[in-house]
């Protein structure tokens, strides 16, 4: 029987024929699907039974649990392979706060999460007696506590700069994500693709031309917006969608190596296989597998 990933594999190398056009991404494809046809063979004893999400870290990401598993009045709730709830962990990390990482399952909705977000999504902040949700909220909100180092810039323009393109992140690069990564046509699969760099290259000309960050040398707000996904292209686009893994050059190479390598970014993440396990889901487009999938389905926004 044909594994997911294997499957994934050669859906991935017809889509990305679609992308010739780009002699650069042509190249970087190849090399990308050749390596994944390496390690196909292996995968492929593994990957017999449908795999789900962890939920719990492993890696640095579970070092860091670790580290934040005591009471604090600060708390945040969250999942560890969700890129929403990463965000605001890794805002956390920047700022040297004291605070509790308490893992949840969001598909259980436990009780804990749902006074704070009736919804049951996660991530979710209590601090105290309230509490509040939405991860770009709740990075701005740790950004008005006016502790630690600021990821938003002083200058009102610099800031509005900012919120200007963590929204493109938003509206634009994110749901293109999942419609890629969720899409089963193959060659819908090269036009998501195709669609999908289009809109990280807007963002890359609006970057700061020497970076290696989207404003310069120092992490700021609309890398951490834009850094779990970043994460993730490698660790889930690659092996399911055959994206060309990124060779370090050029501007936008600089940026993915900056934040694969920000030492706040890697804190938070977890080994590859826990995310090769949860988006499998994804990736094969089941159903119930989450309310942004959901959402793409039914071509709505990010809920």
């Amino acid at each position: 029987m044909e594994s997911a990933l294997s499957k994934a594999h050669t859906k991935a190398r017809e889509a990305m024929s679609t992308l010739d056009n780009d002699p650069t991404s042509t190249t970087q494809a190849k090399t990308s699907l050749n390596q994944l046809a390496k390690n196909e063979t292996s995968k492929d004893q593994t990957s017999k039974e449908q795999k789900s999400y962890h939920t719990k870290a492993t890696g640095q990401a579970l070092q860091t649990v670790e580290k934040h598993s005591t009471d604090h009045d600060l708390k945040l709730y969250g999942s560890c392979f969700c890129p929403f709830v990463q965000r605001v962990w890794i805002s956390l990390e920047h700022k040297g706060l004291d605070y509790q990482y308490i893992e949840v399952d969001p598909y259980a909705k436990p009780k804990s999460l749902l006074d704070v977000n009736p919804r049951g999504l996660v991530p979710a902040l209590r601090h105290g007696d309230w509490g509040c949700y939405e991860s770009t909220v709740l990075m701005e909100y740790l950004e008005d506590l006016n502790q630690g180092e600021p990821l938003l810039p002083s200058d009102p323009k610099a800031r509005a700069h900012s919120r200007l393109w963590a929204d493109h992140i938003n509206r634009k690069i994110i749901p293109l994500f999942y419609r890629y990564l969720q899409e089963q046509d193959i060659s819908k699969q090269g036009e998501q693709a195709a669609e999908f760099k289009k809109q990280i290259d807007v963002l890359v000309d609006a970057a700061d031309p020497e970076g290696p960050f989207f404003l310069g040398n120092k992490l700021g707000f609309v890398d951490v917006q834009f850094a779990p996904w970043i994460v993730r292209m490698k660790k889930v686009l690659v092996p399911y969608r055959g994206w060309p893994e990124d060779d370090g050059k050029g501007r936008w190479g600089k940026w993915v190596h900056a934040v694969e390598n920000d030492e706040h970014v890697k804190r938070t993440t977890s080994d590859d296989q826990l995310y090769l396990d949860s988006y499998e889901r994804y990736a094969e487009n089941r159903p119930n597998t989450s309310e942004v999938s959901k959402a793409i389905n039914e071509g709505r926004g990010l809920p």
